[in-house]
């Protein structure tokens, strides 16, 4: 049995400050819940283990002072929480764990306290995590199959970073009277590779047979577990909103409205009539049309709206196609969206929803295309595509992505049809001029491109995938001067439903302010993606609206080797979030080498201007340097570890052992630093 409950004695105790209580949840509270959340059942879902993570840490303050165990110190200890942190994180890991002790399904009081509403309480909406990939999913699930002692170690180890001592004496103090059991099935949880030397002891269940001394080292084989324990996914304090029963509320408000006026009209006919009460009126009966399915809600906008408003994106795209009055095939469009249960071909870009959110959409295209019937649809967050085969072969399929905030480039086209080499576009009605040209081929001119009178395109070249990147073909687009005058840019097919916008930012000037990205198109812009567009490859999946390529420095090369170019390509996604890859463009028209590689970050973006990174470089002489440059602001930079160096300025160039390990950090104004991915 792993768990049971412990007595202190006296002389462990000590009197719990409430104030500094107050203030250690004050100032931990992200945190105790992302632990509380960690550790909960899965069984109640994610929108209840939300809510009831913020209830039992909002109900961890005692209301009076009291004893609480004195905490333990080691000579090494890494915890720095004061006791008043250790109480509260054993508190609410306690509630957690009462959690888990029940049988049987969770009513839906759970996290009540006296028959008292849980605070907080969410009315008409569900609130969850940002959804996670295939490594959080698999996690996820290890948890859900290990019992809550196995969590709850797992949490105090990644998540706390406790040495495992010191999660054994919390684990104690919560009431599992086998940490050094729990400990073990943790690390074999976590370290993908297999139980780590360190927890393959005798068997006793102690801490001290369990593990060496010295804090756990939890990064499984490929360090994917922890990463995957850090992410967003398990994150209950960034969280996603969508409505509950808002068809179901809307129809029953409806309902009642009607009948109030249908009894009102009754009751004022009874009062005019003499002798007999009247004559029973017809209420028809509830309302049980679903207006989710309903195609005669659809919205359309005109044809001519984008040209006069001041809102250009998918909201102004008029309804086109041949089928845009083709009830029956817009409301399975329509069913296969608001429906779970559909039971087709069902695909969700990162962080678009499942299903549909309430609204009415918009109704963009429906047409046949390439043998199927294809129905694009846009509800303000989300733009979604069905198709179905026109022959009766095949399923149908549904396809979402979240297009949040799209703009002129961003919402300038969708992808309604997909084979392994080509794609099809519709176009938005203000694009004017449309092309293709080859990313890798800068001086090669654009090629016209066809389109039809709705603006759906002549099937296009696609970049093949984890191919050989011999080519990497790019729609080039211009507005139409009635949005905006000589303005073209440049999408690429990274197989989503939009395509992915690319943009291009020059080296700083001395005494110039620093502008922001610009369109792709120009010679310099050209050249440099040439050098850096098989990079892209990379990104395939992962819910990308645009992609920047900025050159942040430029450096002379020892040995008069000529120039280096640095550049941040920086891809942001509909969701929010940030990857940047820094990459060294030696002299020549080779590709980029890779410096660093940095996910959910705001670097080489508006809110991060400083950077910095380094790489190894060999001289034509055969000489290896470590090579570092960073960005404007970059005063002096400085090297450590196996080798020392230092250099004043934002560019470093010391002769170093090939492949050195060699930590980099730059000086900023004001003592600020900035380190090398």
């Amino acid at each position: 049995m792993f768990v049971r409950w412990q007595t202190p004695s006296d002389s462990d105790l000590r009197v719990l400050d409430v104030r500094r209580a107050e203030a250690a949840l004050m100032e931990h509270y992200a945190r105790l819940v992302r632990l509380v959340y960690v550790t909960l059942p899965r069984s109640p879902g994610r929108h209840r283990r939300v809510l009831a993570a913020h209830g039992l840490v909002q109900r961890a303050l005692p209301h009076r002072e009291r004893a609480i165990p004195a905490r333990r110190r080691t000579g090494d200890s890494r915890d720095a929480a004061p006791d008043e942190y250790g109480a509260l994180r054993t508190s609410v890991l306690r509630a957690a764990m009462a959690q888990d002790a029940r049988r049987g399904p969770f009513p839906r009081s759970w996290g009540r306290w006296a028959g008292r509403p849980a605070l907080p309480a969410v009315w008409g909406l569900r609130v969850f995590p940002q959804s996670g990939g295939a490594e959080e999913l698999l996690l996820d699930r290890a948890l859900a199959q290990a019992g809550w002692p196995v969590r709850a170690a797992v949490a105090l180890l990644v998540l706390e970073k406790l040495s495992v001592d010191e999660a054994a004496a919390v684990l104690r103090d919560t009431g599992v009277a086998e940490p050094g059991d729990a400990l073990r099935a943790a690390r074999l949880l976590v370290d993908g590779s297999g139980p780590h030397p360190s927890v393959t002891g005798g068997g006793t269940g102690t801490a001290e047979t369990a593990t060496g001394a010295g804090p756990a080292t939890v990064t499984g084989g490929s360090g994917t577990p922890v990463s995957a324990l850090l992410a967003p996914e398990f994150d209950p304090c960034l969280l996603h909103a969508r409505p509950t029963d808002l068809l179901r509320r809307r129809h029953r408000m409806r309902t009642a409205v009607t009948g109030a006026l249908l009894a009102a009209c009754v009751g004022a006919a009874s009062l005019s009539l003499t002798g007999d009460s009247g004559v029973p009126a017809e209420s028809g009966g509830p309302w049980t049309a679903s207006k989710a399915t309903d195609a005669a809600l659809l919205r359309h906008t005109p044809a001519a709206v984008w040209a006069d408003t001041a809102r250009v994106d998918f909201t102004a795209w008029p309804a086109r196609g041949a089928r845009t009055g083709d009830r029956a095939l817009l409301e399975r469009a329509l069913r296969a969206w608001s429906d779970p249960s559909w039971r087709g071909r069902r695909s969700q870009e990162a962080g678009a929803a499942s299903t549909g959110t309430g609204r009415a959409p918009h109704l963009l295209f429906a047409d046949d295309v390439d043998g199927r019937a294809v129905v694009v649809l846009h509800d303000d967050l989300t733009t979604v595509r069905y198709s179905e085969p026109l022959d009766g072969d095949g399923a149908p399929e549904l396809v979402s992505a979240l297009t949040d905030g799209a703009g002129v480039t961003t919402a300038a086209a969708v992808v309604v049809s997909r084979t392994p080499e080509t794609v099809r576009m519709l176009l938005a009605p203000w694009i004017a001029e449309a092309g293709t040209r080859d990313l890798l081929a800068p001086d090669t001119p654009a090629r016209e491109v066809s389109r039809s009178r709705t603006g759906l395109t002549e099937p296009l070249p696609v970049p093949s995938a984890g191919g050989d990147c011999r080519a990497w073909p790019v729609v080039q687009l211009r507005s139409s001067t009635r949005i905006v005058e000589k303005h073209a840019f440049l999408l690429t097919d990274l197989g989503g439903l939009s395509p992915v916008h690319l943009t291009y930012m020059p080296p700083p000037e001395p005494g110039e302010r620093p502008r922001p990205p610009r369109e792709a198109t120009g010679p310099d812009a050209l050249r440099g993606w040439a050098r850096t567009a098989c990079r892209l490859d990379g990104m395939r999946g992962q819910g990308v609206r645009a992609v920047n390529h900025w050159v942040f420095a430029r450096q002379d090369l020892p040995e008069r080797a000529g120039r280096a170019t640095w550049v941040c390509a920086r891809a942001d996604t509909w969701r929010g979030p940030g990857r940047v890859e820094y990459l060294f463009l030696g002299p020549g028209t080779g590709p980029a080498r890779s410096a660093g590689v940095r996910a959910n970050t705001a670097e080489c973006s508006r809110f991060g201007q400083h950077v910095l990174a380094d790489v190894d470089w060999r001289a034509p002489s055969g000489s290896s340097y470590l090579l570092a440059a960073g960005s404007r602001s970059v005063g002096s930079i400085e090297a450590s570890g196996p080798l020392r160096a230092e250099a004043d300025g934002r560019f470093l160039a010391v002769r170093a052992p090939k492949n050195t390990d060699a930590k980099v950090v730059g000086q900023l104004p004001e003592r600020a630093e900035v380190r090398a991915p």
